[in-house]
């Protein structure tokens, strides 16, 4: 489990970059200025900049903190404490699902008509 979770972080940590970085390129089509972050369609933006940023945050909590933490209690057969810490990566997993589906439903609103 340990290799097949660093072999995708390898190519998740660039895609991510790639994906953030066009998004901020892409901001630019509905931004004149900074100050447009808070009338229409910048506050929806704003919104959407802050949960991506959440979201990396807990992305990063869960690889780093939960990852190791599973292939190390995993190798040391230590099940119980493995169950528990599964529990928490599972809420953390399913914040990060419901933040993509926020995200993603932010998006849709931004392509929409004022």
């Amino acid at each position: 489990m340990g290799k097949i979770a660093r072999s995708f972080g390898n190519l998740t940590i660039p895609t991510l970059a790639v994906l953030v970085l066009t998004g901020l390129y892409n901001a630019t089509w509905y931004l004149q200025s900074v100050t447009g972050l808070f009338g229409y369609p910048g506050s929806i933006l704003l919104v959407k900049i802050i949960l991506v940023a959440l979201l990396l945050v807990l992305i990063h909590v869960h690889n780093v903190h939960f990852g190791k933490r599973i292939v190390r209690l995993a190798e040391e057969k230590k099940f119980e404490e493995l169950k528990a810490l599964r529990r928490r990566s599972r809420l953390v997993s399913t914040t990060n699902l419901v933040l993509m589906l926020i995200i993603l439903f932010l998006a849709v609103l931004l392509q929409l008509p004022p």
